[in-house]
């Protein structure tokens, strides 16, 4: 019974994008381990860009360095 947790920075996924997401991540772990997708949970969390760390900074910190 596969559990697959993605993050990703709140920036605007659509719900095709995170249906992409769960069929792709499905799909690959029934043809490379052979797991039933019946029994294959993935769940997508949004986390707000001040909540993500990077470089010892949040991701809006970061990309305003980097800019």
């Amino acid at each position: 019974m596969p559990y697959v947790n993605i993050k990703v920075t709140n920036e605007g996924v659509t719900r095709e994008q995170k249906s992409q997401l769960i069929k792709g991540v499905t799909d690959l772990l029934q043809e490379v381990l052979g797991k039933d997708p019946a029994t294959t949970f993935v769940v997508i969390d949004e986390v707000e860009l001040t909540d993500w760390g990077v470089g010892g900074m949040n991701v809006e910190e970061y990309r305003k360095q980097q800019a």
